[in-house]
């Protein structure tokens, strides 16, 4: 490609540009095994090339380049053949341009107009003002899903290439995307065994979330680099010599962990860099033509492998006799290497490899008939289908129902028949009695588990033996709730509580719209807002709830809290911004009006005096030095999430319009932060441990608990600090005090 930016090129190199692009997807394919249908693809893109005729992206290149793109990945990284390469190069057509979804369907057939007009219907909305526009949207992608699964592979590939070409996008809008991106996409990629994308869209998220913290993990990797290959060869050298003895052909690769993943690490156990000891995977892929033959394979390697090294008892997964509900299969040890630490070794078959890279898609090339693994996508979506079929009233709920099963490690159980069943990690007795029917589930009472008698919210472990047990005098009781784990048993148990609790809802509506009438306050989105916030309800449904039985009233005061914000006052802030900037009144005792343009980056500062012209919030309590995010809440505050905070996650993936890029200013203040020190108890432990924070560093001490029980303690601190530095500073030098074992800062995101 030319090294001229697209402003600089003439139309002729563009168009070359362009052509040359679309010939190495053509390349690619023909160099597939799918059926070589070349001059369908060929008319898609001349098509849409005309279609997209003098239109530009963000970046300033032709906006054919961004359709051509999602073909590549579509075919090349995905495995898909000529009608999805045909929708994605046609995916935007409809939306963008006078063509309809007819005229696709009249130059191309049925097939790829139904995909185009599904794309298209996914694509609506997605920086749309309402505040659940993307849970809307997350919901037609799953409809649209359990018709044509191609659709949504289709979706990812579109994706992976917006979050590729982020960096032109506003900062405001490259964190809306990241956090959507983290929230829904890569478990959804998770989910249906796209596995590189999945850790691709993680690390580009991250890289946007947390520019710093990449490029730091990035640079320590590139630096560790020479001592890590060392070490692997030492490691693997042994293991190769056996596996050419027994006259295997195969290819063994060091596995790196993903920038993503070791930040994960870092930030969960509180380690640093270099205490992250299992940051490669040894990987074996052996080639073998009969698919019989694999099991035992494996488990010849896996015997091999135990004779060099010493065995990790309690980290051998055996994901072949049970494969992942994503089709993911492979057998993965533990073993201790000739350095002290531990390696995971994974050893799959060339067939498994290329499922596990590249998900379901790469089943159709196996696939005779209809094998197990296509099998368990279909159960996964008709789980999906059954959730659409009776969705949740609140699209976030819905959203979070869903994730219930996005995110979900997975256990396997097994009824008293032996049919297995794959569950979320935490499932109970009533998640299987919801799984077989929903009557069951409506009258279970109890269960059996390995042949012993437990209460319906008993926790099951994989392997376990489960009989459920109902009692047609059973009814579902609202508390349920707190013992599923299934997305489809919550939101079965949700859709029955509310047929038996409408009239009850129905009288605290009544309650609700006659308070608003006799005190003359219009309702809308904002008052429901501040009625939820003020009393402590969840959404709608439960403060009805609550007024019905007579558990809550709604008190005079009030009404003062929503006069002002029945005039609809976050309309105007969030008004679309044509080259004015929109004044903002922070509530609270500052004064000054601060400027807010949510396409600017926003200053956070402290003024001990006038107050702050941003918002704490409890869930994470940032301080400086920690990557932030503003978010405008009702009142037209500014609130702070750390970005790593749940929260946050929600709120880019719904609240889209509101999120504000923010930097701190160079002078802060004083922000409250906890640490948690733990260690050997002994003699005069506390007076050096305070002594050291107070005296020496000169820090203010705020609360310290300590607790010793026989030889350990544990101590919780919270100090008031400037920045992280001072944290990282102070946790480094409690660590040198004799018998402290660790110091670290507590988020509250534990």
């Amino acid at each position: 490609m030319s090294t001229k930016t697209p402003h600089q090129l003439t139309p002729e190199e563009e168009d070359r540009m362009v052509e040359a692009e679309f010939q190495d997807v053509l390349n690619g394919y023909l160099s597939s095994n799918h059926r070589k249908k070349v001059e369908i693809i060929e008319r898609a893109f001349r098509f849409a090339k005309e279609a997209h005729k003098g239109i530009r992206r963000r970046s300033g290149e032709p906006y054919i380049l961004h359709p051509i793109a999602v073909a590549k990945i579509a075919s090349q990284e995905i495995g898909l053949g000529s009608t999805s390469i045909c929708a994605a190069l046609l995916h935007d057509v409809v939306e963008d341009t006078e063509y309809t979804v007819e005229d696709i369907e009249q130059h191309f057939g049925k097939k790829i107009a139904q995909l185009v007009a599904g794309l298209t219907k996914i694509s609506g909305g997605i920086f749309g003002d309402k505040a659940s526009a993307q849970a809307e949207n997350f919901r037609k992608l799953l409809l649209t899903m359990s018709e044509d699964i191609r659709v949504v592979l289709i979706k990812m590939a579109d994706r992976l290439h917006n979050m590729r070409t982020l960096g032109s996008m506003s900062p405001n809008k490259q964190y809306k995307i990241a956090g959507e991106t983290l929230y829904i996409y890569a478990p959804l990629a998770h989910r249906l065994g796209l596995f590189a994308i999945k850790t691709e869209l993680e690390d580009l998220s991250f890289k946007y979330e947390h520019p710093a913290a990449y490029e730091r993990i990035s640079r320590q990797i590139s630096a560790s680099e020479a001592r890590r290959s060392a070490v692997y060869n030492d490691f693997s050298e042994p293991i190769k010599e056996k596996l050419v003895g027994m006259g295997l052909k195969y290819e063994a690769k060091a596995r790196l962990k993903s920038v993503y993943s070791i930040w994960r690490k870092m930030e969960t156990k509180h380690v640093p860099f270099e205490e992250v000891y299992d940051l490669y995977a040894m990987r074996i892929i052996f080639d073998c033509d009969d698919p019989t033959k694999e099991k035992s394979i494996c488990w010849q390697i896996y015997s091999a492998i135990t004779d060099i090294y010493r065995l990790h008892p309690e980290r051998t997964r055996d994901w072949i006799s049970n494969p992942k509900a994503n089709g993911y299969q492979a057998l993965h040890l533990t073993v201790m290497g000739p350095d002290g630490n531990w390696i995971e070794v994974q050893i799959r078959s060339r067939r498994m490899d290329e499922i596990a890279e590249l998900g379901f898609a790469a089943h159709w090339k196996y696939k005779i008939g209809e094998g197990d693994e296509e099998s368990e996508l279909n159960a996964w979506l008709s789980t999906i289908k059954d959730i659409l079929d009776n969705p949740e009233p609140n699209a976030i709920d819905f959203l979070d129902t869903l994730k219930l099963n996005l995110f979900a490690s997975e256990i396997v159980v097994f009824t008293p028949k032996g049919e297995l069943l794959t569950l979320p990690n935490n499932s109970t007795v009533l998640d299987v009695a919801f799984e077989l029917h929903s009557e069951i589930g409506m009258h279970c009472i109890a269960g059996k588990v390995n042949h012993k008698l437990v209460p319906l919210s008993h926790r099951l472990h994989s392997g376990d033996q489960v009989e459920v047990l109902t009692s047609q005098s059973q009814t579902p009781k609202p508390d349920w709730v707190n013992y599923l784990a299934t997305a489809k048993a919550k939101s079965r148990l949700r859709q029955l509580m509310r047929k038996e609790m409408a009239p009850v809802i129905e009288k605290g509506r009544e309650i609700y719209e006659k308070y608003l009438s006799d005190n003359g306050i219009t309702d809308n989105n904002d008052v429901i807002t501040k009625v939820l916030g003020t009393l402590r309800y969840d959404n709608r449904e439960a403060l009805f709830t609550a007024l019905g039985r007579g558990e809550t009233v709604l008190p005079e005061h009030l009404v003062k809290i929503l006069r002002p914000a029945s005039s609809s006052i976050l309309s105007k802030i969030l008004r679309p911004l044509k080259g004015k900037k929109s004044q903002l009144q922070i509530a609270g005792t500052a004064p000054v009006k601060p400027e807010i343009n949510i396409k600017e980056t926003y200053v956070l500062q402290c003024d001990e005096k006038n107050g702050n012209n941003f918002k704490l919030c409890d869930c994470c309590s940032p301080v400086p030095g920690d990557d932030v995010m503003g978010w405008v809440n009702d009142d037209g505050e500014v609130e702070l999430h750390a970005l790593s905070c749940p929260r946050a996650s929600v709120l880019k993936a719904s609240y889209g319009k509101r999120i504000l890029n923010t930097r701190w200013a160079e002078q802060q203040g004083l922000f409250l932060a906890e640490v948690r020190i733990e260690g050997i108890d002994r003699f005069g432990i506390l007076q050096e441990i305070i002594q050291m924070i107070s005296m020496h560093l000169a820090i203010d001490i705020r609360k310290l608990d300590i607790e010793a029980e026989k030889e350990v303690f544990h101590c919780d601190l919270s100090v008031r600090v400037h920045d992280t530095k001072v944290i990282t500073d102070l946790c480094a030098k409690l660590k040198n005090i004799r018998g402290v074992q660790r110091a670290a800062r507590v988020n509250h995101l534990e």
